[in-house]
């Protein structure tokens, strides 16, 4: 049987203009971003300028990481501990987790087959809360426009989750812009890659105010950029408290090169999505996740499902698929392994049966496709994919 030999964790080498970049930085001994000269406006006011004209949003704040965004875009919007606040019961743990982290509690939203959030559980659970955190998980974007539609009927000011979604857009409107606040994640397997970083975005001036005194400013203000006149920071200044997570010089250096192909990597990357997915719509009881034509999507990890399958027929899968090097992350096991959790294993929030999405969460796999795989890469991975799921029927067709 054909076995892939390439690894699913390793991304590709920085360009050179990102490496110059960085030892221009490290040359200069300034890596703390308020550390410039005179004149100089520094790698991260830079980054974010260029980042907010990149997603057609009017400030952008460059952070510490994804997760670092989220708590803040929930802190500068007032969530206060004990508040409700909505969010996909399908996602990754830094998303309750940033909820949790402020003392907040999630309210867990039902999944559809598409993997995203289900209006109709949305519709019922709105009137408890006025704040949703939308995750666009694994980078499938819901209707935004019927969202909305919800969301402003019941007065829910939304914030996105752009983790996943960094260059995509809904309608041509940028993925990060239809809510009320954008963050976006810059860690090593996330579109840009500084090894960890955040951004967050957003047209509000008082928000983004209070985002950069959140980071820990130091009343620097008027060093950054991509930001509100500094009379929106009158309040934020004397009320808001320090919670460090500026991005550095160094990250920001490195990020502006990628920034700048990012449009050439989703060309690249949503290549390598078609081919797998061309080929796995041919395989027999594995369902594709379909995409609504007003999406323009980053192919940067690939999702299947298989329905009506057993734990013990999808361990299977998985595991035959692992023996011929095709790693993929089964959000249904027992326990969480890797990058993959369920709601239930998040022992931090109250408990909530999410029946309908337990059943697509539990046959939910999925895996990466870094641009280090090449076109040949991707036609064998799916071959073996489709070879392992048909090898292992139902068992009540194998008699």
């Amino acid at each position: 049987m054909e076995i892939f030999n390439g690894s699913f964790t390793q991304q590709e080498p920085l360009s050179q203009e990102a490496i110059n970049a960085a030892l221009q930085v490290l040359h200069s001994g300034r890596l703390h971003r308020y550390n410039l000269k005179e004149g100089d406006a520094g790698e991260v006011a830079l980054l974010e300028v260029e980042f907010a004209k990149r997603v057609a949003s009017e400030f952008c704040l460059a952070v510490a990481s994804g997760g670092y965004a989220l708590a803040t875009a929930l802190r500068a919007i007032g969530v206060k501990p004990g508040q409700k606040v909505l969010t996909n019961a399908f996602t990754l743990a830094p998303v309750p987790g940033a909820i949790a982290s402020i003392n907040a509690v999630p309210l867990l939203v039902e999944v559809t087959e598409n993997l995203t959030i289900d209006f109709d559980d949305l519709e019922v659970k709105a009137p408890q809360s006025d704040v949703l955190l939308l995750s666009h998980m694994r980078g499938h974007i819901c209707d935004m426009d019927k969202l909305l539609q919800i969301t402003n009927r019941h007065g829910i000011k939304v914030i996105e989750d752009c983790a996943h979604t960094m260059g995509a857009s809904w309608n041509k409107k940028p993925s990060g812009s239809y809510g009320i606040i954008g963050c976006f994640s810059t860690q090593t397997y996330k579109h840009i890659n500084s090894g960890e970083g955040g951004l967050i975005t957003t047209n509000d001036p008082e928000i983004m105010a209070k985002s950069i005194a959140l980071s820990g400013s130091y009343m620097m203000f008027e060093k950054h950029l991509s930001a509100p006149d500094k009379a929106h920071f009158d309040v934020a200044k004397y009320e808001t408290p320090n919670i460090s997570g500026r991005m550095d010089q160094l990250r920001a250096a490195i990020l502006r090169p990628q920034l700048k192909e990012l449009d050439n990597q989703i060309a690249r990357w949503n290549e390598r999505y078609m081919i797998i997915e061309s080929s796995l719509r041919r395989v027999e009881g594995l369902q594709i996740i379909e995409r609504q034509t007003e999406e323009n999507f980053v192919g940067s990890s690939f999702q299947f499902l298989l329905l009506n399958r057993s734990y013990a027929e999808i361990k299977a899968i998985v595991e035959g698929c692992k023996s011929r090097g095709v790693e993929l992350k089964w959000f249904g096991q027992d326990e969480p392994i890797g990058f993959t959790s369920k709601y239930d294993t998040w022992k931090y929030i109250p408990f909530q049966k999410m029946t309908k999405s337990d059943r697509i969460i539990n046959s939910i796999l999925d895996m990466r496709l870094p641009l280090t795989f090449s076109l040949e890469d991707c036609k064998l991975i799916a071959t073996i994919i489709g070879q392992e799921v048909e090898r292992k029927k139902p068992f009540e067709r194998n008699g």
